[in-house]
């Protein structure tokens, strides 16, 4: 079994820029736009360079509100690279669930679009916000949002009283490469670097405090679950702000040095032209996005000849759907994930030689340096194999804790480490979980 080598993501980046620099990166069709790791890494720079600018510390909140937009990319893996905790926000949200997150996650900067679907989100925030109108040059001063510094606009036409994402790559020039590079260097893997809202069962939305650490070994694993090489390449329906966009997507392809390729908001014919057009080997989704890619009318123009393998999570998936994935799309190594936010987030998944059967009854089993139990709910105690009890769960991957929240996170938490999911689980001798 190999070990667990914790890194930051900075140096995770880094690594991968030096070992081949002119392999393609990130690639978003629809813009014609095509980053080599080199290239990429340099807009990480610009853009982490420019935060620190304007005087964004380590441990700082970043919040951003955007479909799986490019700056979104650049935005995760800067504020990585200076130690800023990117806190992501769900692009479906309404004015007063954005306001609770602002709020909670004292959050300095907000970027956003201009909207998604049907929500303007400039509208919403110059309600939330009715200081806007005299914010000079971006800088914000709310008394409903004390922590609030600024607003950043992604996209053309900046809003009055926004600052626009070019000024974020202008501000760069006034900070010098090797302060960057010092930043970096200064990092931990254990530092939170990340936090995901989870509507959990009860009450408010909670923080989910995750560390490098967390994400980037547990990004490796599913990828090594999926046998992912350099020579994969990854499309990414699935959004960004959750960890099966970030995590599962984004980092586990980033971790072999894949190519990733984004899809701004899901639509089930850009999946396929995207799949056809770029040769992608790997395609996530929860099981409606793969049923309406089946279901398209124009399914069979398509050549998915180069689909291998990928991730199918969120929900269980019906075996004939499961079937339909494997013959008629092609992807004979499609692998099931499990987990939560709280678990950075996969716990347990197939592997792409698993059987049909265990791939459609089961969620696989525990990745390696991962602790696995099902116990008598809410206690410590193991239930047989093949019984019904919580599944628990411990290890490198498991949160810091809730964001300002120490009783929800002794709730969840044990003092003999173990996270207890709530969710109802059996293994059988071989390890694997229903």
């Amino acid at each position: 079994m190999m070990s667990i080598h914790p890194q930051t993501i900075g140096s995770l980046l880094k690594g991968k820029m030096e070992q081949h620099p002119a392999h393609e990166a990130i690639v978003y069709p629809e813009r014609s736009l095509r980053f080599s790791y080199e290239a990429f890494y340099r807009e990480v720079k610009e853009t982490g360079k420019g935060l620190m600018a304007l005087g964004v510390q380590k441990g700082d909140h970043i919040a951003i509100m955007a479909p799986n937009v490019p700056e979104w990319l650049m935005l995760q893996f800067a504020c990585a690279s200076i130690g800023a905790v990117l806190v992501t926000v769900n692009t479906n949200f309404q004015s007063q669930e954005l306001a609770y997150l602002l709020k909670h996650s004292d959050s300095s900067m907000l970027f956003i679009v201009d909207g998604f679907k049907e929500t303007s989100y400039v509208k919403m925030l110059e309600e939330l916000i009715p200081e806007f109108q005299n914010a000079h040059q971006g800088e914000i001063t709310s008394s409903s949002f004390p922590y609030l510094k600024s607003v950043v606009y992604i996209g053309e036409h900046t809003p009055k009283g926004m600052r626009s994402w070019d000024s974020i790559q202008a501000a760069a020039k006034r900070t010098e490469d090797h302060e960057w590079e010092k930043r970096m260097d200064e990092l931990a893997p254990d530092d939170v670097i990340n936090m995901q809202y989870t509507s959990g069962t009860t009450g408010y939305p909670k923080g989910v405090m995750l560390s490098h650490t967390n994400i980037v070994c547990n990004a490796s694993q599913i990828a090594d679950c999926m046998k992912l090489t350099q020579k994969d390449r990854m499309c990414i329906p699935v959004p960004f702000f959750h960890c099966f966009g970030s995590v599962l997507g984004v980092l586990a392809c980033l971790t072999k040095g894949g190519t990733i390729i984004p899809i701004e908001s899901f639509h089930p014919e850009r999946v396929l032209q995207t799949v056809e057009k770029e040769k992608c080997t790997v395609l996530h989704g929860v099981p409606t996005m793969f049923i309406a890619e089946l279901d398209h009318p124009n399914f069979h123009q398509y050549d998915l000849s180069t689909l291998r393998t990928g991730i199918m999570a969120g929900s269980l998936c019906p075996s004939h759907v499961m079937k339909a994935v494997i013959e008629q799309m092609g992807l004979k190594e499609l692998t099931i994930a499990y987990g939560q936010t709280e678990s950075s987030p996969v716990i347990t998944q197939t592997r792409t030689d698993d059987s049909f059967e265990r791939r459609v009854q089961t969620v696989g089993r525990a990745l390696p340096h991962i602790e696995v139990k099902i116990t008598v709910p809410g206690t410590p105690e193991e239930v047989p194999r093949g019984e019904q009890g919580e599944l628990c769960t411990r290890g490198y991957h498991v949160m810091k804790g809730y964001y300002k929240n120490e009783e929800a996170t002794n709730e969840v938490i044990d003092q003999d480490g173990w996270l207890h999911t709530g969710d109802l689980a059996e293994m059988d001798e071989d390890g694997y979980v229903k």
